[in-house]
């Protein structure tokens, strides 16, 4: 019997077609799977949020919220894919988050696209310049920040919003806070927690020109080459990082994690851990998970 339609008694890990690896860490789950020039997709349940869409495993299939951080295949290629699986389950229209630039033209090739599949292309598309907020639920903001590689790319930052009693206010009863705030005084201020940060592709001015990536809870960083004998000039060219740009900015990274990912496909994975494990210092090396 088909699920078609029948969203109540959907499997979403009852078909395995596209790798997923898991990292847990305090309450957040990362869940995805990233390599160069092949696929990279990723995301947080628990936020309700993924990005890049370079496969589309059927278990994401229930995120409703994406962000594409550019558009080469291997990070774009199955955003059709992932808009049309949850038109034909009779679920919500998504929202996916993408370069200002590029929405013209996604919509011009989901129109496309819906003259050969002959089925709507039903989704939410929201263009992003650096800089813009996004309210994603009362607790959590997302932010775009700019990022350096071969097409116009973005980063994105999820913020966890909480409000805090103002120092003035603090160790006042309850009673004459709660009579303040009836009066019409802000009794509370906006307190921001940088929760999780993805670079996808770029160069180091990602993560530069964006000091807070520093400090997210999870950083999602590309780290495309490894060996030393690389010529790090050439591959900022082509907006990528190395493993000695992590090196040179070890003593940066407040992250709680760091998961290195968009490891090239030259390397293989024994020769990628031993890698880092010789030219990773402490505390850096115990944060740095590479995702493989």
């Amino acid at each position: 019997m088909s699920d078609i339609g029948e969203v109540g008694r959907f499997q979403p890990d009852a078909v395995e077609n596209a790798p997923i690896l898991r990292l847990q860490h305090g309450k957040l789950t990362v869940e995805g799977y990233s390599r160069a020039a092949v696929q990279t997709y990723w995301r947080i349940p628990e936020l309700k949020i993924g990005f890049d869409l370079g496969a589309h495993p059927w278990a994401f299939m229930n995120t409703p919220n994406w962000c594409i951080s550019h558009f080469h295949l291997d990070h774009a290629a199955a955003l059709p894919v992932y808009v049309a699986r949850r038109r034909m389950m009779k679920m919500s229209e998504p929202t996916v988050y993408m370069p200002a630039h590029a929405v013209p033209i996604v919509e011009r090739i989901f129109k496309l696209w819906e003259r050969l599949d002959r089925g709507r292309m039903k989704c939410q598309l929201v263009g992003l310049e650096p800089g813009q907020e996004v309210e994603l639920s009362r607790e959590l903001v997302l932010t775009p920040f700019a990022t350096r590689h071969t097409v116009p790319s973005l980063g994105y930052l999820v913020w966890e919003r909480r409000r805090k009693l103002k120092p003035e206010y603090r160790g006042l009863p309850g009673e004459q806070i709660r009579n303040l705030r009836y009066s019409g005084v802000e009794v509370t201020q906006e307190l921001r927690i940088p929760l999780v940060a993805y670079l996808g592709d770029t160069s180091p001015e990602g993560l530069d020109n964006y000091p807070p990536v520093y400090e997210a809870k999870i950083l999602i960083v590309e780290l495309t080459f490894l060996a030393p004998g690389h010529r790090r000039e050439k591959i900022h060219k082509f907006g990528h990082i190395h493993l000695d740009d992590l090196v040179e900015r070890a003593d940066r990274f407040q992250n709680e994690v760091i998961i290195g990912a968009h490891v090239s496909t030259r390397y293989h994975p024994e020769r990628a851990a031993k890698l880092v494990e010789r030219r990773v210092p402490e505390p850096l090396r115990s944060k740095l998970k590479l995702w493989l």
